[in-house]
């Protein structure tokens, strides 16, 4: 069923956090106490966002019906949509990242300056869903599962929204459009200054045990980008191996990464 062993703890983490948001959903009606789950649940939800990414790259299941039900989960976590990422990150920012012109993430502005990490945030998490549509329109079959999944993880919002208003509110449709922000927020760290050719200098790496245990070895950015279908649970491997390439100064080791400036 999977396609990799390492991936069933998060998928586990992933579904257990869902049967809590809907427990929620359906049984607390306070608002101030759904105001403090959600505040509650943004980190776990954070952390789910660098799952979703992983699951973009490298698909969870054998089974295409079981990747699209995980997918609606993720999105209610994520606000990311089934195939966003594939169209947006996937096939556009990871073609197009040594290219400021181009990048679909892109940290420059078009005079060539650095973004600020606010405007970075608004700019990318803004147009994320318009920049994928049109990166798809280069791969149509993608483009269409996510248009179709799109509007049905829609259509599942707002009838969860028409059935309870409030608790829809707080434990999903507020959640995901902060972890769409926050999701942009944490990708400016990887790249932002870094105006290169050389990709084993358009990146920064962090090789914290913590961080990379909680992210999925998301931390291993270098390698994530010179081997990007590479399964996340083989990425420390791949950093040893290409570590030496890599500038020192492009090497850090923080538990947690916010992105500054």
């Amino acid at each position: 069923m999977f396609r990799f062993s390492a991936d069933r703890i998060p998928v586990l983490f992933v579904l257990v956090s869902s049967a809590i948001d809907f427990v929620v959903y359906f049984t607390v009606d306070n608002i101030w106490w759904l105001a403090g789950y959600m505040l509650l649940m943004i980190i776990p939800k954070a952390l789910i966002c660098a799952w979703n990414h992983h699951h973009q790259h490298t698909l969870t299941f054998l089974a295409k019906p079981l990747n699209r039900i995980l997918e609606f989960f993720y999105a209610l976590h994520t606000g990311a949509t089934t195939n966003l990422w594939v169209l947006h990150h996937v096939l556009g920012h990871h073609r197009n990242f040594l290219d400021q012109s181009k990048d679909e993430s892109g940290w420059q502005r078009a005079d060539g300056s650095a973004m600020n990490v606010l405007q970075y945030i608004f700019v990318v998490s803004g147009t994320a869903y318009y920049r994928g549509y049109k990166v798809g329109r280069k791969f149509p079959r993608v483009q269409r599962d996510f248009i179709l999944f799109s509007i049905l993880t829609l259509i599942g919002v707002a009838f969860l929204c028409w059935l309870r208003f409030v608790p829809a509110l707080f434990v999903f449709v507020l959640p995901m459009i902060i972890s769409m922000l926050f999701t942009v927020w944490v990708t400016f760290d990887h790249h932002s200054g870094l105006d290169t050719d050389d990709p084993f200098q358009a990146s920064y790496s962090n090789t914290n045990p913590v961080f990379n245990f909680l992210t999925g070895n998301l931390g291993y950015h270098t390698a994530h980008h010179y081997r990007q279908g590479l399964h996340w649970s083989k990425l420390p491997e791949l950093h040893e191996k290409i570590k030496h390439k890599i500038p020192v100064q492009l090497l850090r080791d923080e538990k947690f990464v916010l992105a500054e400036g």
